[in-house]
């Protein structure tokens, strides 16, 4: 089957070698002409283990070419984004799925499959999708099939998750459901779920609401355990020994372009019944000033204005920095007047080295859990002005042991006495 799948991004282009590694013949489409030409001279433009291996060889076997336009296919696939509106809610921009469907509509013929694996607001597919397919002549279920078959892969395990994950298959009616089954069938061994395309694309967002709220609890026993001059990551310990209780770890904010944006597309569908997801994300959202709070604490009468920055990704050993509260917590302390060196070994240019970073500096600030900050050199530490740490994902196992370690559960210690 031929299949021609927009936007080559995080989840488009490892779909797509997907596919082009089970026989189907595959181009894929994007925007981007950087992108384009990267693929087109055999190398990956993003950081994920294992898939520029597998890139090169779907490209040996044939089975992959790359275009900036769309052709004629037999199914296609749209991933692209879908960022947050302007407005009150933050609701759902679909500006980059529409588009992608207008791209597509003169390819289109009956007999053809047409699936969302961009995440969506509930409702989407009948409300805008289905109409935006039938205005161009074609009945939906008849003519073109149509479904919401979103994602649900962790990065850096993507090519296996992709296969082995359960998938959600939305179909618009129940002929386009065991369309786009038959096709996922071909690459995937997870179980392929039966759904109407409202149910998969509130499920979706469900999954990524759920562990938003839970970490917003996180994150609020962290503050709770400060004001309360409490350990709230031994509280964390100890509550989750109870067979029933699995805390989440608290951090310095939630990023990526799930759980920091899919619950208010789910607020922004129903405000008037969604306070306990809207009040999760206030939480995490403030988690970045919450941090630049204790930071600032702890450099009250530092010999330098210098801080070392450990991570700029939103998670560990990747290197997606998009709504990463690393980034905003790196802009509020530079607006506030501090030197911000930032080390960050997933992600290229405008970053120092360990020793750089620390050279001079009042304090490292680690807030990604990069592998590479397991163990943090004596070197580097011994060039630091005054030789203290805040680990805000408590991952730092081994570091210099003349150097001040703090963290969600201690960090009150080194602060209650401070007055900003």
């Amino acid at each position: 089957m031929k299949i021609t799948t927009i936007g080559l991004g995080y989840i488009g282009f490892p779909t797509s070698v997907l596919f082009a590694m089970h026989g189907h013949q595959v181009v894929g489409v994007d925007v981007n002409r950087r992108v384009v030409e990267t693929l087109s001279q055999g190398r990956v433009h993003l950081e994920e283990p294992g898939l520029e291996a597998l890139y090169r060889e779907a490209r040996a076997m044939g089975n992959f070419q790359v275009s900036q336009t769309p052709s004629a296919s037999d199914a296609f696939i749209i991933a692209v984004p879908t960022p947050n509106k302007d407005d009150a809610y933050k609701s759902c921009d679909l500006s980059y799925v529409e588009a992608a469907i207008t791209s597509v509509l003169p390819c289109l013929k009956n007999g053809d499959l047409l699936i969302i694996e961009s995440t969506i607001a509930p409702r989407t597919m009948e409300d805008v999708v289905r109409p935006m397919i039938q205005s161009a002549g074609f009945t939906v279920g008849v003519d073109v099939y149509l479904a919401h078959c979103p994602e649900r892969v962790l990065p850096g395990n993507i090519a296996y998750e992709l296969v082995h994950n359960p998938r959600i298959i939305g179909g618009v009616t129940p002929d386009c459901t065991e369309k786009a089954k038959a096709l996922y069938a071909t690459v995937m061994q997870g179980v392929l779920i039966s759904a109407t395309a409202s149910e998969a694309e509130l499920s979706k967002l469900m999954e990524n609401t759920f562990r938003d709220v839970n970490i917003a609890l996180a994150n609020e026993l962290a503050k709770i355990g400060g004001d309360l001059k409490i350990d709230a990551l031994k509280v964390i310990e100890m509550a989750n020994h109870h067979p029933r209780v699995n805390l989440h770890a608290p951090g310095p904010g939630v990023g990526g372009h799930c759980l920091a944006v899919d619950p208010y597309f789910v607020a922004a569908a129903a405000p008037d019944f969604s306070p306990l997801i809207q009040t999760a994300r206030a939480i995490n959202t403030s988690m970045p000033d919450y941090v630049v709070a204790l930071t600032e604490k702890l450099m009250h009468g530092a010999p330098t204005k210098k801080i070392a920055v450990f991570g700029l990704t939103y998670k560990g050993n990747i290197d997606d920095t998009r709504e990463s509260p690393a980034m905003e917590i790196v802009a509020l302390l530079e607006a506030k007047g501090f030197e911000v060196a930032k080390y960050d070994p997933h992600v290229a240019g405008g970053v120092s080295t360990m020793d750089e970073a620390c050279a001079g500096s009042s304090l490292i600030l680690v807030l990604t859990d990069h592998a590479e900050f397991v163990d943090i050199a004596k070197e580097a530490t011994a060039k630091m002005a005054l030789p203290q740490l805040l680990d805000t994902k408590n991952s730092v196992k081994t570091t210099a042991a003349n150097v001040m370690r703090m963290d969600f559960g201690n960090v009150h210690l080194y602060t209650q006495t401070v007055e900003i």
